[in-house]
């Protein structure tokens, strides 16, 4: 193994987690609970690989645990979680060695964040348009001026397939590149949604119309 590479518990959840991003989970299979309580006595880090049609995803993100926030008498608990680093499995076991959860060899992603600030402007500009039409505008004033596309990955109305592609890309260029294709296309359709619904909504109304005149 190089410096690179190391063996992490694995926690493969049905979502998808980027570097950086807080996560509030709450454990209460006992496979999950022995994996919590190693990493508190050990002091490790675990990884979440994506779980999508029934099958473990190739790349993930390990995880710090931050703090238990609860721990509950049947031995669930609630955690805070940080997503740090993204990797991708080169052996995967379904039970780790002598555990009840799963773990794995992984390997760390060479990822730059390289970003491209006309690209970021033009993702300001469609973000404000698409949460002023969605009526989320707080959602826009609250992004922070230096955001990072992990810090709106969740924000853009993505499937979890998408949101796993979007973790497969290790620029921020390639990243800023596929969130602005994404806006410019679920743009036009939102505004054509919410023509719709004004249109169904006056259906009905008395309606003041000028004939024409011929």
């Amino acid at each position: 193994m190089n410096a690179r590479t190391k063996y992490l518990p694995l926690f493969p959840l049905s979502i998808v987690v980027f570097p950086g991003e807080k996560l509030n989970l709450h454990i209460f299979e006992p496979r999950y609970q022995q994996l919590v309580m190693d990493c508190i006595n050990e002091e490790k880090t675990f990884g979440i690989p994506t779980f999508l049609e029934n099958n473990v995803g190739m790349y993930g993100t390990e995880i710090e645990l931050l703090e238990v926030e609860k721990k509950y008498d049947n031995g669930e608990m609630d955690i805070r979680t940080r997503g740090l680093e993204i990797f991708k499995i080169n052996q995967f076991d379904k039970m780790a060695p002598g555990r009840l959860y799963a773990g794995g060899e992984v390997e760390y992603v060479d990822n730059k964040y390289d970003e491209d600030i006309i690209t970021k402007l033009k993702i300001k500009e469609y973000l404000k348009k698409l949460y002023d039409e969605l009526g989320i505008t707080k959602l826009y004033l609250d992004l922070p001026e230096d955001f990072k596309s992990y810090d709106i990955g969740h924000q853009l109305g993505l499937s979890t397939d998408q949101e796993y592609t979007l973790l497969q890309l290790f620029s921020e260029q390639e990243r800023q590149e596929a969130i602005l294709q994404h806006l410019q296309q679920v743009l036009p359709v939102v505004l054509e949604t919410e023509r719709l619904k004004e249109r169904v909504r006056l259906n009905g109304h008395f309606k003041n119309l000028t004939p024409p005149n011929f």
